[in-house]
């Protein structure tokens, strides 16, 4: 979830063309009615959007589903609210730009985290 539309993008073929399922969102609001009609495993958030902030999301996004892994994705100027929504159920976070390998080793080990805490 990214409010940039060409970074959004960009990431989904990204992250396609690397073997996975990816769903879209513009914004948080958008994001929670996706989560509502169709169970996901990862969510890539990002921490400053218009509207609804991603600090805002992130309760909102557990509430839904509690195990649910959110990897925050966040410029240096946000950090601090980063680690803060660490301590509120985000599962890791990266600081952008970020290389493409380090962003998929991390959803592959919270992808293996949400199997294992399903059962899988």
């Amino acid at each position: 979830m990214d409010d940039e539309e060409r970074f959004r993008n960009t990431l989904g073929k990204l992250l396609t063309a690397h073997g996975m399922t990816v769903t879209v969102a513009d914004g948080g609001q958008n994001a929670l009615d996706i989560l509502r009609k169709e169970p996901h495993d990862i969510v890539l958030l990002d921490v400053k959007m218009p509207g609804m902030s991603g600090q805002e999301t992130l309760p909102k996004i557990k509430k839904i589903d509690p195990d649910i892994e959110v990897i925050i994705l966040t410029g240096h100027a946000s950090v601090d609210i980063a680690a803060e929504m660490m301590a509120h159920g985000g599962s890791d976070y990266l600081l952008k730009p970020y290389p493409m390998d380090e962003l998929l080793g991390i959803i592959h080990i919270a992808y293996d985290r949400r199997k294992t805490a399903k059962g899988a």
